[in-house]
């Protein structure tokens, strides 16, 4: 529930400051995260309990308790719910202020329940990959998924299959290898996404090079 609450304070913290001042939205967000990092920090070293920092920073997928399965279960369906219920909204807002305030939307809330679905996911990430790891789970499936496709949809799908799959895999790694669960699976992204970062149909720099070759090669005949 702390997690939950400091989140949301992250999240409107990131969106007032974005909007209110000259600070653009990543500068925002490296000030108000790393300042609640280290409030978090100093409260539990301040808190003499049997929590172990480690398994907060990277997780700890052992540790794992039927509540905190049937928690991250009910934040999967309710946020893919909202995505579903409000995509056009979402993808208005976010691509197109402008549009969006001229169909009478409101930026500033899609806006924050944006920052609040963020935030959810987030803390229900907690137990499996921990507060750093999680930011790779966000960022990497997504990124990777934009290599792919140029449609938000079919994003949203490969970006989430990814992520799965590296979940699988990255946790079969870490019990063949003994590795730390959360780190296998954000390397497992990676490696996803490297491959579509160089075999990409469109944008890989394999095919891109070979492209570049043949045209010099035509013109050259």
């Amino acid at each position: 529930y702390g997690a939950v609450v400091f989140g949301l304070l992250t999240a409107f913290g990131i969106g007032f400051i974005t909007q209110n001042s000259r600070i653009k939205n990543d500068t925002s967000i490296g000030i108000v995260f790393s300042a609640f990092f280290a409030v978090g920090i100093i409260l539990i070293g301040k808190a003499n309990t049997s929590t172990d920092l480690t398994s907060i920073l990277f997780g700890n997928v052992l540790a794992v308790r039927d509540s905190d399965m049937w928690i991250t279960l009910g934040v999967g369906i309710f946020v893919l719910l909202m995505i579903v219920l409000f995509f056009k909204e979402f993808l208005v807002s976010t691509f197109d202020p402008t549009l969006a305030a001229s169909f009478g939307l409101s930026n500033k809330l899609i806006h924050y329940g944006l920052m609040v679905l963020l935030t959810l996911v987030t803390v229900a990430s907690l137990q499996t990959v921990g507060i750093i790891l999680v930011v790779a789970m966000l960022i990497t499936p997504a990124a990777t998924a934009y290599l792919l496709t140029n449609r938000l949809s079919h994003m949203i799908v490969i970006s989430s299959i990814l992520g799965a799959v590296s979940a699988v895999i990255g946790l079969y790694i870490s019990f063949i290898y003994n590795w730390p669960s959360g780190a296998a699976i954000v390397l497992v992204t990676t490696a996803f996404f490297i491959t579509a970062l160089l075999f990409s149909p469109k944008h890989g720099v394999v095919w891109r090079a070979l492209k570049m070759r043949k045209n010099k090669t035509v013109v050259g005949q």
